[in-house]
């Protein structure tokens, strides 16, 4: 792709280096940025460097906040006795939205995948038995994408938490086998959600 200008060539480069957005796609929003006051790109500068520098991880649950720990585990009103596994901080805003889930999260930042070097050691697994007991929880729902890694993930966490006395189900099959949770919508989600199954019938249907 040729450029009339190395100014808008290395922006669109730049662009262009965000998951899932190609060239084309770059140099749109290049252009369209160019459309708008230099006022509305200065603020978009400094609100991408803020969200950079001053986003924090909640020390509970791991999911993005303003706070060390987040609105969602601060939140008296959640039911503490449900902690919600999901793969990372796109599926705790998906499930969110379908304003059906009142428990916790614990957000893994990944799932076990060999072929790409990441094993149990590279998630946030450690803290997550810990976070059982102290919490006295009932029931681990896992919310993961229909995906083999996510499968294999759901398994080794069950290896861990069937030593302890919790309820661990898994979302009913209302998403399509290999797709990402956070590309699902909201109703199938949120049934998904209503009809879970213990995690042993999951099993038996493999």
């Amino acid at each position: 792709m040729e450029f009339p200008s190395k100014l808008l060539e290395n922006l669109v480069y730049n662009i262009s280096q965000l998951s899932g957005i190609g060239k084309r796609s770059a140099l749109r929003i290049a252009l369209e940025i160019l459309r708008k006051p230099k006022e509305y790109s200065r603020d978009l500068s400094e609100s991408i460097f803020d969200f950079k520098t001053q986003i924090k991880h909640c020390s509970e649950c791991h999911n993005i906040s303003d706070k060390d720990i987040c609105d969602i585990c601060s939140n008296s009103s959640r039911d503490q006795s449900i902690i919600c596994i999901v793969e990372d901080i796109r599926d705790v805003i998906a499930i969110e939205n379908t304003n059906l889930y009142n428990g916790l999260y614990h957000v893994l930042g990944g799932v076990i995948s060999p072929i790409e070097g990441i094993g149990p050691e590279d998630l946030n697994i450690n803290s997550l038995e810990k976070k059982i007991i102290d919490k006295k929880v009932n029931e681990i729902i896992f919310a993961l994408s229909a995906t083999i890694e996510a499968d294999t993930t759901s398994f080794y966490l069950f290896k861990i938490l069937n030593k302890l006395d919790v309820k661990v189900s898994v979302l009913a099959r209302g998403i399509p086998v290999g797709d990402q949770l956070e590309y699902t919508d909201e109703v199938t989600l949120a049934r998904s959600i209503q009809n879970r199954r213990p995690y042993e019938s999951n099993i038996s249907n493999q």
